[in-house]
């Protein structure tokens, strides 16, 4: 072959795994914490959409999430963007607010839009629940969770972003499921100071190019090259487990995902 040809090859080569990396796919975690086996609980994690479009109303999008059929759902910050507009956002959280419980922080996204707290405001006012270094109890098919939450800590020190994990902790029962959410997940140092079972985080976009057949990205936010949280699970020193999602964020990105399928999480417990 000419190297021409060759070139040309490579091109479309390039092109069709660019393209069929474009299209969402569901990934599913089973876990067991010890002493809370079999709870029979579905959550499903959503994050880093950054306002990306899934098809008319975010069909595509929403016909996955209810094939799932979660019994909560985990928004882990950058479900709005800094330079999209909210609609595609706001699209998908209408529709999923009337069927599920929502549970959402914000993510690095929403602090540089500079209009956080009217996106804030926007979700309680539509019925999801907005944690910022807040715990609230729920009782799911019978075990009751606590769901904490913590803000991006793109303007905190990491002392800040520890006040607020503590202010959450503390209102913790320790007989119940602990679970944060957090957009960082290699904020591990602080995560392993508390003794929560689980933690949702986004943020890493999987490396952005994906190398295949190992579970290693180019480049993660915050955490640099080949970083070692950015996708699904992990387990902490303390025992805490940390999932890490890819997240959905498509035309938002300066870069095109490769081998790297935006995604939404599913996690029975």
């Amino acid at each position: 072959m000419t190297k021409r040809k060759v070139s040309l090859l490579i091109l479309i080569i390039f092109i069709i795994s660019w393209m069929i990396t474009w299209i969402p796919v569901t990934e599913n975690i089973s876990l067991n914490i010890p002493g809370k086996e079999n709870l029979g609980v579905r959550i499903v994690l959503i994050t880093d959409l950054h306002s990306c479009y899934y098809g008319k109303d975010q069909a595509s999008l929403i016909k996955r999430i209810d094939r799932q059929d979660p019994d909560i759902i985990v928004l882990s910050g950058d479900i709005f963007d800094d330079k999209l507009k909210d609609d595609n956002a706001k699209i998908l959280l209408e529709d999923m607010v009337t069927k599920y419980p929502c549970y959402y922080v914000a993510g690095n996204h929403e602090f540089w839009s500079g209009r956080v707290d009217l996106m804030k405001e926007y979700l309680k006012g539509i019925g999801v629940h907005v944690l910022a270094g807040d715990c609230e109890t729920v009782d799911i098919n019978g075990t009751a969770f606590d769901i904490c939450g913590v803000d991006d800590p793109t303007y905190m020190t990491d002392t800040s972003f520890k006040e607020q994990i503590e202010n959450a902790y503390a209102d913790c029962d320790k007989s119940h499921v602990k679970i944060l959410i957090s957009h960082r997940p290699e904020k591990t140092d602080i995560y392993d100071d508390y003794g929560f079972d689980l933690v949702l985080s986004g943020h890493a976009h999987a490396g952005q190019f994906k190398i295949p057949f190992v579970n290693l990205g180019v480049f993660a936010p915050d955490q640099g090259f080949f970083a070692k949280y950015i996708d699904g699970k992990y387990e902490l020193s303390n025992g805490t487990i940390l999932i890490v999602s890819r997240g959905l964020a498509r035309e938002s990105t300066p870069g095109p995902r490769y081998f790297n399928n935006p995604e939404i999480v599913t996690i029975d417990m």
